[in-house]
């Protein structure tokens, strides 16, 4: 098996992300949670840009063992020297050279022709290598120069010392298959790359970054830069998430090829970053976004209740996601929703579980995900009384800091609707006082409570009440999104109570 060293820029590209400043306590967590993830390479930052991050990074090369710690650093004396005193103290210090071989960028940014260029590249070389025997030089805008220049720059610099050349998509503007043969062109022309690992880094401004860096490695790339989560410079970088599991999990695709990373810490690594850079994660993100291994189609959920390679390529274990696979919504199907009442306790008649799934669906077309506590609730609800002799059908109120609440509420009552109006102190008051009318029943409301019972904004409320008729106490719970309808689901199932008697 052939390995593919992950060389994470979390710490360094990754942070370069607008909004994404990380204090030295916080590079230190992260750089240590990657150590842990099997990473071979961290690039901690760029020493030179400031002391403070210049500290980051010494502090990590003296704190963090196992991969090898990197600076980065221009083709300048000072950048070179700079990252050098900073990583100097890990066991397997890097320094990483680089320097803009376009014409676009030697013309604009640097204003330096084809030879200064690169004899430039190989004296900063020569310079790093003299100081640390693990040099890796980049040819910033690798994909957009000119093809035989980057073979002179790629052959000069091996031949001064780089072990490790890095061909940059530096703003994303390359497709897979012009990636793939431009390292496989490299291979072919230059004559002493074989004495180098080549290495890969991309940009993801036109959403290709994985893809590149996939086509790179089956065309010979040994060398992976990526972030976690694909943070980074503008649209972010490839994701080392995403690159290691491709490789993983199409091994057919990539045929005798491993990394070291160990998959089960990418989910606990990925939401560490997030947390301390600030950065939401997609809930759509490929293997680590919430929604990554969560069902709620009724036909994927039951394919994946039967068989879980109907619709999951990857284990949710494997990456170390603990949550709820199946999640229960409005696209639920009946054998979701009977496995989740069995794992919580309920084991129901066939006619019981599809009146609890009538009762869900309802639910379910107000709010997104329906919680454990909401199935308890419901089926509670549906089962605490025999068939009530009234029903809510539906309402209306209107109401206002200006106007007396007026509510208008429909009942089922032996197979036909009937409705009563009426004003009230406030909405619910209105509504009680319409169903009085309907049923003709006059009870005192003795208590009132209501509570959310799930998590959101679309939380289920409860509400709970005691009503008095003739010196005896009847109450009733009921539940919904909207604390208006849980009110009049309480005060009916009190009153059917009443009727019953």
């Amino acid at each position: 098996m052939e390995k593919i060293l992950i060389f994470d820029t979390t710490l360094r590209d990754g942070e370069q992300a607008p909004g994404a400043a990380l204090n030295q306590k916080e590079k230190l967590e992260i750089a240590q949670a990657l150590a842990d993830l099997g990473a071979d390479f961290i690039e901690a930052g760029f020493p030179v840009s400031s002391k403070g991050d210049f500290e980051a990074v010494k502090l990590v090369a003296k704190s963090v063992k196992g991969p090898g710690i990197c600076g980065l650093a221009r083709s300048i004396k000072k950048d070179i020297d700079a990252s050098f005193d900073a990583v100097k103290f890990s066991k397997r210090p890097r320094i990483h050279v680089f320097l803009a071989t376009s014409k676009i960028h030697m013309k604009y940014k640097l204003r330096k022709a084809e030879d200064e260029i690169l004899r430039l590249a190989v004296d900063a070389v020569k310079y790093a290598r003299k100081k640390c025997s693990d040099v890796e030089f980049s040819p910033e805008d690798a994909s957009r120069s000119e093809r035989n220049f980057l073979f002179r720059v790629v052959e000069e610099v091996i031949r001064a010392g780089a072990s490790t050349v890095n061909i940059p998509d530096t703003v994303g503007y390359s497709q897979p298959q012009e990636y793939g043969s431009l390292i496989k062109a490299i291979k072919e022309n230059v004559p002493n790359i074989g004495k180098a690992v080549i290495s890969v880094h991309c940009h993801n401004d036109l959403g290709l970054g994985v893809a590149n860096s996939l086509e790179a490695i089956r065309n010979g790339a040994r060398q992976v830069e990526c972030t976690v989560n694909g943070i980074g410079e503008r649209a972010g970088n490839a994701s080392l998430e995403e690159i290691v599991m491709a490789i993983n999990t199409r091994n057919d695709f990539f045929a005798n090829l491993k990394t070291n990373i160990n998959r089960k810490e990418i989910y606990k690594v990925s939401r560490l970053v997030s947390k301390l850079t600030g950065f939401v994660i997609a809930p759509n993100k490929a293997i680590v976004g919430a929604n990554a291994f969560r069902h709620e189609s009724g036909i994927h959920q039951d394919g994946v209740l039967k068989e879980r390679s109907t619709y999951e390529i990857i284990h949710p274990e494997d990456v170390g996601f603990t949550g709820v696979g199946i999640v229960l919504g409005k696209h639920s199907g009946r054998h979701a929703f009977s496995e989740r009442l069995k794992a919580l306790g309920f084991h129901l008649s066939q006619n019981q579980l599809e009146q609890a799934f009538e009762r869900f669906k309802q639910i379910a077309d107000k709010k997104k995900d329906i919680f454990d506590d909401d199935l308890r609730i419901i089926v509670e609800e549906e089962f605490r009384v025999t068939k009530p002799l009234w029903e809510l059908d539906s309402f209306e109120v209107n109401s206002g800091t200006r106007i007396t609440p007026v509510a208008c509420v429909r009942l089922k009552h032996k197979g036909k609707i009937v409705s009563g109006q009426s004003v009230g102190d406030g909405p619910v008051d209105a509504c009680f006082k319409a169903i009085d009318k309907i049923i003709g029943v006059k009870v005192k409301l003795d208590d009132y409570r209501l509570e959310a019972v799930t998590s959101g904004k679309d939380a289920l409320g409860e509400v709970s009440l005691r009503l008095i008729f003739e010196n005896k106490t009847f109450s009733g719970r009921g539940s919904s999104t909207d604390i208006i309808e849980s009110s009049l689901r309480a005060y009916l199932e009190a009153l059917n109570k009443i009727k019953a008697k």
